[in-house]
């Protein structure tokens, strides 16, 4: 089976139902900016209502999972590695 590669929209998208579901709020209420660090890695901010939320790598995996499962209908313990891509920007790549 090939690789499935998500888009860096596509992880901003999985981002904001991942928080808006635990912060019971609508996604279009939700707005992330990705970051990638040498020394930290992945990660990303969440802004809802006002006020931010960190999230590291494992949180944004946990939220990729939910995507895979309910919107792409794809094994979401497959294996996901984020990918820091020149032209693409921070994508997934899953097994």
């Amino acid at each position: 089976m090939e690789k499935l590669i998500i888009s860096e929209q596509d992880i901003i998208n999985a981002v904001c139902v991942y928080i808006s579901r635990k912060k019971q709020v609508k996604p279009e209420e939700v707005e992330v900016e990705l970051m990638y660090d040498d020394d930290y890695g992945f990660s990303a901010e969440a802004f809802v209502g006002g006020r931010k939320q960190v999230l590291i790598a494992a949180n944004l995996i946990e939220a990729l999972r939910l995507w895979l499962d309910e919107f792409l209908n794809r094994d979401p313990f497959s294996g996901i590695e984020l990918v820091l891509d020149d032209e693409e920007g921070i994508i997934a790549k899953v097994r």
